[in-house]
């Protein structure tokens, strides 16, 4: 008698293989959600890129700043040579003018010792003494200093007694300098210490 139909279908049974080894290989299996993990775990991260490219942006920046501050250094030399060159093309031009003018400051400094700079004149040659001052220029000079071949030309020489070092007893004529930089070396009399007698031999014959 053939079996009664209840209402339910039943299909046939389905059968899943859940062994860890491969009987055919002998290699282990990985399941699909073990290899989607493992997928997952290989592609690179939104955030690992992101730090990626913030390391490469902070340094193409610091090499830019460093290129800006070479820049900025090489700028800032570059601007103090053209300063220093421009002082330096100035004081030259200065010093070349003064040089030119020290025979007449010589004129007025002979007119004024023999009492000659009076009137118009003596107006004249204190507003060229104030304006080359201005400019820098300085007299130097003076009876009792000590000799220096640096600033000082020996056009006489002599001995004295009441020096004690090579001396200037006389100025001939004034030096003149416009900062450290000597126009005209002073044109001196120059006197050194006489030298002292032998001492004279005490010891006697004894005869």
């Amino acid at each position: 008698m053939p079996p009664r139909d209840n209402g339910h279908e039943h299909g046939e049974p389905v059968i899943r293989d859940n062994r860890k080894i491969d009987p055919e290989t002998g290699l282990p299996r990985v399941r699909a959600e073990a290899g989607a993990d493992a997928q997952a775990d290989q592609a690179p991260a939104p955030e690992r890129a992101g730090t990626a490219a913030d390391g490469e942006l902070e340094s193409q920046l610091a090499e830019r700043t460093a290129d800006l501050q070479r820049l900025q250094a090489e700028y800032t030399n570059y601007r103090r040579r053209v300063e220093r060159d421009r002082v330096a093309v100035r004081e030259q031009a200065v010093a070349g003018a003064l040089t030119e003018l020290l025979p007449v400051l010589d004129d007025i400094g002979r007119a004024r010792d023999h009492g000659e700079l009076t009137g118009g004149f003596a107006k004249v040659a204190e507003s060229l003494e104030a304006a080359v001052t201005k400019l820098g220029l300085s007299a130097f000079g003076q009876k009792g200093d000590p000799f220096d071949p640096t600033v000082h030309e020996a056009l006489m020489h002599s001995y004295s007694p009441d020096v004690a070092e090579p001396t200037a007893i006389e100025v001939l004529q004034p030096g003149y300098r416009m900062g450290d930089r000597v126009l005209r070396p002073a044109r001196v009399a120059v006197a050194e210490p006489e030298d002292a007698p032998p001492a004279s031999d005490s010891a006697g014959s004894g005869d």
